[in-house]
């Protein structure tokens, strides 16, 4: 796997919590692969990981594909977040797909699949962003 911006930050708890795993990028075509965990402790009453996990792991595949793409230029901040649910998660390994869709001065378009490990789709997003710096998003001098 290439080298990406992401090699110097600390893993937030968020992804922590997820299980959050960089497994494949390509930078230059805004793309990556995220593996995450679903663990016990995400499962609502019929066995299932929850719906908003499993929409947090889509977030945090999405806004990595930005930050590696603009090497390390841009964070993002969700201005609009549509998620479609089409099939339940069962405990275990998942893979998030995120891809740049298009990049402007202020504002990007970005979209993720979450997958099970047989490659099945469980869930699917787009979502606009706002485009801020990231020295001045991630407390640095802007």
């Amino acid at each position: 796997m290439p080298a990406t911006a992401l090699d110097h930050l600390p893993r937030p708890p968020c992804a922590e919590l997820l299980g959050w795993r960089l497994l494949d990028a390509r930078p230059a075509d805004g793309w990556v692969r995220i593996g995450f965990e679903g663990r016990p402790e995400f499962l609502n009453p019929a066995g299932y990981i929850q719906g908003g996990l499993l929409a947090a792991m889509l977030d945090d595949t999405m806004g990595p594909a930005v930050f590696i793409h603009t090497e390390g230029a841009l964070y993002t901040a969700s201005i609009d977040f549509n998620v479609s649910f089409m099939a339940p998660a069962s405990p275990g390994p998942l893979f998030g797909e995120g891809q740049v869709v298009r990049l402007g001065k202020s504002i990007g378009f970005v979209e993720a699949r979450l997958l099970d490990p047989a490659g099945d789709l469980i869930a699917r997003a787009t979502s606009s962003v706002r485009l801020i710096p990231a020295a001045k998003a991630l407390g640095g001098p802007s």
